[in-house]
């Protein structure tokens, strides 16, 4: 699908010049721009990327906690 949008002046010739350095076209630079701001900036990806990263986090066991947990367990009425 194609759009028109409105760059202003100085922003447009930066991202000529960068497209230039990076052997891309205005529209390819443009395009990797915008997936990259909203995978930034979408909070179902930024969700998406904080539990790949709590995953990531091995689970292991605080003696203290857990004792803790214990105690405050066995002194609670059930």
């Amino acid at each position: 699908m194609n759009r028109a949008i409105s760059i202003p002046g100085p922003l447009t010739r930066q991202a000529d010049e960068l497209a230039r350095r990076l052997h891309k076209t205005l529209n390819q630079l443009v395009a990797e721009a915008l997936a990259e701001y909203i995978a930034h900036h979408d909070p179902s990806t930024i969700t998406e990327r904080l539990n790949a990263v709590y995953d990531a986090i091995p689970e292991t066991e605080d003696p203290f906690v857990a004792e803790t947990g214990r105690s405050i367990l066995r002194q609670v009425e059930w």
